[in-house]
């Protein structure tokens, strides 16, 4: 039930919740399991000079749009991040994150470090939370791999061997969370997002609800 005995937590500013880790540690698994625990968790959508492929709508999987209007993007500084994949260029829109923050929702990122790093060091970066998964084990890592029956050795290999790169900028997360099980890894995320939430400086409508309080003090 609602009532006026504390600030309104509607009105705080939303947040940019990064998740990352080496492929098969869990964080695209969490990132589900965080958005269906609060459906109004925006999942941002990544911009793309790629055609569409059969079933793929703009907006819903990507943004897409041509080479030269995203180069025109990043040149007006309209991108929080972005990489040249391939032939391809990938990014992350800022417009659709500023208003889900002014709305007071929260933007999940399942990015990598580099696209993390990028938007620490955007105009946005005091509002970023990041969290980095790690897997128990290497062995473990693999066998999780393996597990999904989706790629072949080739495949598998290669990234493997780009998780020991991506391991070792750990230190540049908020938080780093070691998934040895699932379910008690998604109820740390959990409880890092509640605290952060909370936080003083993400709660705009503070100083009027004091000032309310004062004024109380001051009509007894």
């Amino acid at each position: 039930m609602s009532n006026n005995s504390g600030p309104d937590s509607a009105t705080r500013r939303g947040l940019l919740l990064i998740l990352s880790s080496p492929s098969g540690a869990g964080k695209s698994t969490l990132a589900r399991m965080l958005m269906q625990w609060d459906p109004t968790i925006r999942f941002s959508v990544s911009a793309t000079t790629r055609a569409p492929r059969p079933g793929e709508e703009d907006g819903r999987e990507y943004y897409f749009r041509d080479r030269a209007d995203f180069e025109a993007m990043i040149e007006a500084g309209e991108m929080l991040e972005h990489a040249k994949v391939f032939d391809n260029f990938y990014g992350s829109p800022k417009a659709p994150v500023e208003a889900a923050m002014q709305e007071g929702r929260d933007t999940l990122f399942d990015i990598d470090w580099q696209g993390g790093q990028q938007i620490r060091n955007s105009s946005l970066g005091r509002d970023v939370v990041s969290v980095f998964v790690l897997p128990p084990s290497i062995a473990e890592l693999e066998s999780r791999l393996r597990g999904r029956a989706q790629d072949s050795d080739e495949v598998i290999s290669g990234r493997m061997a780009k998780s020991q790169s991506e391991i070792s900028h750990w230190a540049e997360y908020d938080y780093v969370l070691v998934n040895r099980e699932l379910d008690q890894t998604f109820t740390q995320l959990r409880t890092i997002l509640e605290g952060e939430r909370l936080r003083r400086d993400r709660q705009p409508q503070l100083s009027s609800f004091v000032r309310s309080l004062n004024q109380e003090f001051d009509a007894r």
